[in-house]
């Protein structure tokens, strides 16, 4: 996982409330064996509607989206979040989020903005009415920041998922963190212990 210290870009509004796991990324994508490619299904059964938001040319090349809602809930598919990062989106804005999508959102690098319903529904309507509004989520500082509408607002992050963006740290990332105590538990070892490639 890369480091994530600022995330500063264009938003898509998906103006849509508890989007679950499956409506992001349809349950025929999970047959994949390998952990790329879900960008193409993302949202793919709304994707075939012309209206649909990701269809629309305003929105291209944008790397922020904002959910309503309850966004990410139902099953614990960490394929959502890899679509969504995929897409190439690095961040995502919602009043309220799954605990297992969010969770899997910090796992893999992928920052999960909560706001109030009141400025979720803000940014949906000002992105809506003027695309090119600029965005910056700024991760060292927990704050989101829309200048253009005169707006800072705080966002929650614990300080162990802070560091882990700060840092670029998956599981396996802080696990390696303990290399050293871990070589030196595994050199003590009786031999009968010790596995046998």
């Amino acid at each position: 996982m890369k480091p994530v210290r600022v995330v500063s870009g264009r938003a898509v509004p998906l103006d849509r409330s508890d989007v679950d796991t499956d409506q992001i990324i349809p349950s025929d994508w999970l047959k994949q064996v390998e952990r790329t490619g879900f960008e193409k299904g993302l949202f793919s059964e709304w994707r075939d509607e012309q209206s649909f938001v990701l269809n629309d040319e305003r929105f291209a090349g944008a790397n922020i989206l904002i959910g309503g809602p309850n966004f990410g809930v139902g099953s614990s598919r960490e394929h959502a979040v890899w679509a969504i990062q995929q897409y190439g989106f690095d961040a995502v804005i919602s009043p309220r989020f799954g605990d297992i999508f969010r969770n899997n959102s910090t796992k893999n690098g992928l920052v999960p903005v909560v706001v109030s319903d009141e400025v979720g529904r803000q940014l949906l309507d000002a992105v809506e009415a003027d695309p090119e509004l600029d965005f910056t989520v700024d991760v060292e500082r927990r704050v989101l920041e829309v200048p253009a509408l005169g707006l800072v607002e705080a966002f929650p992050l614990d300080d162990s998922t802070q560091e882990r963006f700060l840092q670029g740290l998956d599981d396996i990332g802080i696990s390696l963190r303990q290399e050293t105590d871990i070589n030196a538990f595994e050199s003590t070892r009786p031999s009968w212990k010790v596995s046998v490639s």
